[in-house]
């Protein structure tokens, strides 16, 4: 049985954020740093993990992660800042 899924922000090397959502975390982020899980991240690597909320459903993640895209940069920051 699955955990449920992950919302998370990456800090890209150039210091970019970037959002998405994921059932494995680990692999995802391994996907990221080898270039092949997003053309974003790709030209952006390394990336770091900076953000992470688990226990979501598909539905509720994929809410959250476009209310966390349509944040300005300084909401994101403060976000990953407070860690919630």
């Amino acid at each position: 049985m699955s955990r449920g899924w992950t919302v998370y922000i990456l800090r890209c090397a150039d210091g970019t954020l970037y959002t998405g959502v994921t059932t494995d975390l680990p692999r995802r982020l391994a996907q990221h740093n080898a270039g092949s899980a997003s053309a974003c991240t790709r030209v952006r690597r390394p990336v770091a993990l900076a953000w992470k909320r688990t226990r979501f459903t598909r539905s509720a993640a994929l809410k959250r992660e476009a209310a966390i895209k349509r944040l300005p940069r300084v909401k994101k920051l403060a976000l990953v800042a407070r860690g919630s």
